[in-house]
């Protein structure tokens, strides 16, 4: 049988999660003083979700992929534009992003909950990196720690997301045991 590389890669969940890094990216510039903390390791992050993103466009070449893809860009192109030239937010633009992030934040659940699905359903994490998730998994265990050091007051959003993404990770971190050692996996890969 002959598989495409990405197949247990969830579009819907890679593509939150470069919302998810977008806009932790996005907030860190928008707060006084500017956080590098959060802005350039998020930056970082949300560049090679987009390369993924690009890799699951290139593996499947269907209209979806490509259009996260141009957005993904989209946005950061916008993200960087913003951060050269805009201030502060004032407190109207600071409930703003408490706002989308809490949206996100809804959205990253969601797409981590499909991604979990695809990979129940195949008994494969397929084209998943188990290092890859490990180190994101320690991003927001920093990210928790430094939500509670900025206080609940300003940090609440920061710690409401990176503590999803980071349950929603320990459960995938947990898949790629069971895809390895689970009789059911094993016996789903073999049907899928």
């Amino acid at each position: 049988m002959n598989r495409r590389s990405t197949e247990a890669l969830s579009l819907n969940k890679f593509f939150v999660s470069f919302l998810a890094y977008y806009s932790f990216f996005v907030y860190g510039m928008s707060i006084e003083p500017f956080n590098h903390f959060i802005v350039w390791p998020r930056l970082s992050a949300a560049l090679l979700v987009a390369v993924i993103l690009y890799e699951i466009w290139f593996d499947r070449k269907t209209a979806a992929p490509l259009t996260f893809f141009i957005l993904a860009i989209f946005l950061l192109a916008s993200g960087a534009f913003f951060g050269l030239t805009a201030g502060t937010y004032e407190d109207e633009g600071r409930h703003l992003m408490t706002i989308m992030i809490v949206v996100i934040t809804i959205f990253l659940a969601q797409g981590y909950t499909h991604q979990i699905i695809q990979v129940l359903k195949l008994g494969s994490t397929g084209a998943l990196d188990i290092k890859m998730s490990q180190f994101i998994l320690l991003m927001d265990m920093s990210t928790i720690a430094f939500a509670f050091a900025m206080g609940l007051e300003d940090g609440w959003p920061l710690l409401l997301l990176a503590t999803v993404s980071a349950c929603t990770k320990l459960i995938i971190l947990y898949l790629f045991r069971w895809a390895r050692t689970s009789l059911s996996a094993e016996r789903r890969r073999q049907t899928a």
